[in-house]
């Protein structure tokens, strides 16, 4: 029974390993699964709604409020009548009211500080683009990581066959007493390194896709396939966008420039908040109060006043005007003021600091984008000449002319032009995507 079981359990782990094969994503699925479910993404959209609650609380500065209030006393010993005098005698009083403030005119800070909510939701909202721009240019590299990893796979594996035949015909040539024997153990030698490159490549895939599980916040028990798209092709021909003119676009399009150009003018508008406390202070207050106090008679008798005679004679309500003028608040207003101009300049000089690392990062993807253009170029150029000595030498070592020792350097120095040609591939492409993200193009594959 527990054989069956076991069986049962390999057969159902198998059969889930395949259908997660099946499961194939595009780069699109995974930049939008990530763009859901990334914890980097979440926690600013939670800042997001911070600030959402931070400008309606601001909106609803300019209403009145109320407020109500109610108590029980109880009084013991010499107390208050209800004709103003006082006697010996205990009693309960149940009185309430309502009160309302209203302000009418403080120098024009409500205003201010509803539109320096505004602008801060806004920087806010900024900064939740520039997370998501960063998880998408992450998910990118990771996606494209995979297409190099799965590329130099499939050289190892060419490479590898094309030993495996030369094995073959090694073997030939031994029984045939045309090759030495031990050219024919160098080159399963060589096959034997190969299988090893091909177990790495196969692993760097392995942790390639890792890599990518890590990034969307997937389980690994959830694993999936990557889509393998159809890459443009690079030509030594091909144009490159100046950095120039990248880095002249980026800072109007760009989250990070647009929010801290934000945050510049949040910083100017509580400049503007800080003066209005300069200035007077008008405001309008309401306020009615009642109360019932079981001991209260009439004169001369021992009847206890009604509740509702009482509420309608103890009634009162009273409006009031105040006008609060700023003399001497011992420098605090003073000292806002000079603060808020201090982070005014603080933020311009992080408006310049942001300015300067993007333009740093969008020279250095040019610059490497010509780099790898330049590398592929030449090493297309390596691989051709290349691919042709190795087949001259391959016909030579096949007659026995030339010894497997340059037979495997010459077919080595053929598989790292490969792998560097697919490299410099990779990351021309990679370095021209993020000029195009840079410069406001959606990044496809």
């Amino acid at each position: 029974m527990k054989s069956l079981l076991s069986i049962f359990s390999v057969v159902m782990v198998l059969c889930g390993l395949t259908s997660n094969g099946q499961n194939i994503w595009s780069l699109q699925t995974c930049i939008d699964y990530a763009l859901e479910n990334n914890i980097q993404i979440k926690q600013q959209g939670i800042n997001t709604n911070y600030y959402e609650n931070q400008l309606k609380q601001a909106k609803s500065e300019r209403l009145p409020n109320l407020n109500a209030q109610i108590g029980n006393d109880y009084n013991f010993g010499r107390s208050l009548t209800y004709y103003n005098t006082y006697e010996n005698v205990n009693s309960a009083t149940v009185s309430g009211g309502l009160g309302t403030d209203f302000t009418i005119f403080n120098g024009l800070t409500i205003k201010n500080q509803i539109e320096r909510q505004e602008l801060d939701l806004q920087a806010t909202l900024m900064d939740l683009n520039k997370a998501k721009d960063d998880v998408m240019l992450y998910i990118v590299q990771a996606y494209m990581e995979i297409l190099f990893a799965e590329e130099l796979v499939l050289v190892s594996e060419a490479q590898l066959e094309v030993t495996q035949q030369q094995i073959s015909r090694a073997e030939q040539l031994v029984e045939a007493g045309s090759l030495a024997k031990g050219s024919l153990l160098e080159i399963q030698a060589q096959l034997a390194r190969e299988e090893l490159t091909l177990v790495n490549d196969e692993n760097a895939v392995k942790l390639a896709y890792l890599n990518l599980y890590q990034l969307l916040e997937l389980p690994i028990s959830e694993s999936f396939q990557i889509e393998k798209p159809i890459l443009p092709e690079v030509k030594a021909n091909l144009s490159i966008s100046n950095s120039i003119d990248v880095y002249n676009n980026a800072l109007t399009v760009r989250p990070e420039i647009q929010a801290a150009m934000l945050r510049v003018k949040s910083a100017e508008k509580q400049l503007d908040i800080a003066k209005g406390y300069r200035w007077p202070t008008l405001s309008l207050n309401a306020n009615y109060y009642n109360l019932y106090n079981n001991q209260y008679k009439y004169i001369n008798s021992d009847n206890t006043i009604p509740v509702d005679e009482q509420l309608k004679n103890n009634s009162r309500a009273s409006v009031a005007l105040g006008l609060r003028i700023p003399i001497f608040n011992r420098s605090q207003v003073k000292t806002s003021i000079a603060n808020s101009e201090l982070q005014i300049s603080n933020t311009q000089y992080e408006l310049q600091t942001i300015s300067n690392t993007l333009r740093k990062e969008i020279e250095q993807a040019f610059a490497n984008a010509v780099a790898s253009l330049n590398k592929y170029v030449s090493t297309e150029k390596a691989v051709e000449s290349m691919s042709e000595a190795f087949r001259y030498i391959e016909e030579k070592f096949n007659v026995g002319m030339v010894n497997s020792v340059d037979y495997n350097i010459q077919k080595n120095q053929l598989t790292l032009a490969q792998s560097q040609l697919l490299q410099a591939k990779y990351e021309f492409i990679f370095r021209t995507k993020i000029l195009d993200f840079y410069n406001g193009v959606p990044i496809e594959l």
